[in-house]
């Protein structure tokens, strides 16, 4: 068994998370998937699906990974959006957000949560809920790339 070192620094650092903003067009409708949050922070809350990333890969990795786990959706080919780190944007403390976002065929689009997704559903731009965190600032982002 390897000894794990334990680390201690003068400054804190925050946490890294990811998220993926992933669209799909069908009949000239542009979709975006959300899950709904199943814990805290805003449980019951509809937000891009993501989460942190481990200490052994890299965003890129954990951006697929979490995508997988929340919404069974697979999508290899997501490109770096923007990096959120606004203060306050997470009351769990500070974190800064690696936003992806892509797109998906709509036949290999079938989407339902797992993890700690309570649900994961399509949305169209100009119906979707109240969002958790900024994530609405990353869907209009990412919408705006698309176009």
């Amino acid at each position: 068994m390897t000894e794990q070192k334990q680390f201690c620094y003068d400054y804190p650092r925050p946490a890294l998370t990811v998220d993926a903003a992933v669209f799909r067009r069908h009949a000239g409708v542009t979709e975006v998937l959300l899950i709904q949050r199943k814990n805290y922070p805003f449980e019951g809350m509809w937000a891009l699906p993501g989460g942190f990333v481990d200490m052994d890969e890299t965003c890129e990795t954990a951006v697929v990974r979490e995508l997988e786990e929340e919404t069974h959706l697979q999508a290899n080919e997501l490109k770096q959006l923007h990096t959120f780190s606004a203060l306050g944007r997470d009351p769990r403390g500070r974190t800064v957000s690696v936003t992806f976002y892509g797109t998906v065929d709509f036949d290999k689009s079938s989407v339902k949560g797992g993890d700690d997704a309570a649900d994961a559903r399509w949305f169209t731009l100009d119906n979707m809920p109240p969002l958790a965190f900024d994530h609405i600032e990353a869907v209009m982002m990412a919408s705006k790339r698309l176009q």
